[in-house]
């Protein structure tokens, strides 16, 4: 019953992630993704993103960009600007855009540099008030002109917000293709992905350590599981477990000093903490049940887990020493896959409802659990590094796709693959 159970939380999720044969870690891919945004929230802010002037002849479409995280972060309503195109010194009319309902616009301007880079333009304007909101410029190579669109992005959401955006972050996700599994970074959108694994064989749980600079994961190269910590600049690799039995379900500590990880080197699948060099695992659970996917809490005092301990999979808390074991989830009879958000308010995590499996959020302060999707094959969520976004892993339509949604389920985004399945996505940190 066990061994079904392990099976069932290692594969229901169906992880048959990268293995390694070829690091390719730099070499731009085609666009995976199509960002189709669908929903509609209570409270967004009317925004009008003018076409960029000199946009058109530049190879990204900085204004599409812009707008699509936008719509994405559930916060913002696209205003139809009618091909209006303004460069970052054109004033708007405030009459005529207050009057189709903007509240504020972005106009600004692409333009190529002799050195063969763009100097890349911003200016904000807040419509109702009048108010010019400043601007920022970018030098970038032709590489990162996507990432200059995302940084507009997070310049317009903390000004309007007061809080930092999300949208040059980067997410980790597996595809598998004809039996080749890629582990895959990209843009927060799904874009510009760069191969950062691809092989034959499975490789499971890619998890950013707390400063995004590495990737643990599980390979089954050896044909067991075992961890490896992966350099996403470098794509150098480097062993974390390899002990006697299973080595699974990394998770990095909130100072990126250690990770906890599920090993079976004793017998029983128990969590163990594991010294980011390596060394001697510090055994974390003394029981006859499955326990594992540990998640930390952000002050990284707390580990959130999956056990059987009561006959059927729940989601426990435990110190991160391993003492005062408690259960979190009392909603439904099998919970797995926990994610808590990184302000410590919210916990996200896959319960299985009448056959399906269903995201599902609670609030830690009242105990409240809403089902946010009306999917019936999600699985492994996790939150962006601002806490008001998860992704997540489905199924439309019979193909495995990613999502991105609010909390409360209202916006959801699909970033449809362009080919094979997709799944395992994990969002990383804020740069540093």
């Amino acid at each position: 019953m066990k061994n079904k159970f392990l099976h069932q939380i290692t594969h229901l999720r169906r992880r048959n992630v990268v293995g390694l044969g070829a690091v390719l870690l730099g070499l731009p891919a085609l666009a995976q993704f199509r960002v189709e945004v669908s929903g509609v929230g209570l409270t967004q802010m009317p925004i009008a993103v003018a076409i960029f002037r000199g946009e058109t002849q530049a190879p990204q479409k900085i204004s599409t960009i812009v707008k699509a995280d936008l719509e994405r972060s559930g916060v913002f309503r696209s205003v139809d600007t009618a091909g209006f195109t303004a460069d970052e010194n054109t004033r708007p009319d405030l009459t005529v855009w207050r009057q189709k309902g903007a509240d504020a616009m972005v106009t600004g301007s692409v333009t190529p540099l002799a050195d063969g880079r763009f100097d890349v333009r911003l200016r904000l304007w807040d419509i109702v008030r009048g108010q010019d909101l400043g601007g920022q410029s970018y030098a970038v190579t032709l590489g990162d002109l996507r990432l200059s669109a995302h940084r507009i992005s997070d310049f317009v959401y903390e000004k309007l917000t007061g809080e930092k955006g999300i949208f040059s972050t980067r997410i980790a996700y597996v595809t598998k293709a004809n039996q080749r599994f890629t582990l895959w970074v990209a843009d927060s959108d799904g874009e510009n992905a760069q191969s950062a694994l691809a092989s034959p064989e499975p490789i499971i749980s890619p998890a950013w350590s707390p400063n995004g600079s590495q990737l643990a994961y599980v390979s089954f190269e050896s044909r067991k599981p075992v961890i490896y910590a992966h350099d996403v600049a470098t794509g150098k690799r480097r062993l974390l477990a390899n002990f006697r039995g299973s080595n699974s379900a990394p998770a990095w500590s909130p100072d990126g000093r250690q990770i906890v990880a599920t090993l079976s080197r004793d017998g029983g699948s128990q969590l163990y903490a594991i010294d980011a060099n390596g060394g001697e695992p510090r055994r974390l659970t003394q029981s006859s049940s499955i326990d594992t996917e540990p998640a930390f809490s952000p002050d990284g005092r707390s580990i959130y887990f999956v056990s059987d301990r009561g006959g059927a999979p729940q989601i426990y808390r435990m110190t991160a020493s391993g003492g005062n074991i408690e259960r979190v989830t009392f909603t439904g009879n099998y919970n797995i896959s926990p994610a808590v958000s990184p302000d410590g308010r919210w916990l996200a995590y896959v319960s299985r409802v009448a056959g399906a499996f269903k995201l599902q959020v609670m609030e830690f302060s009242s105990g409240t659990v809403t089902q946010i999707t009306d999917t019936s094959a999600d699985e492994s969520p996790s939150f962006a590094p601002n806490s008001r976004l998860i992704v997540y892993a489905t199924q439309q339509q019979g193909r495995e796709a990613l999502m991105t949604t609010t909390l409360d389920g209202k916006i959801k985004a699909r970033l449809a693959g362009a080919s094979g399945d997709i799944r395992e996505p994990d969002w990383g940190p804020f740069s540093r």
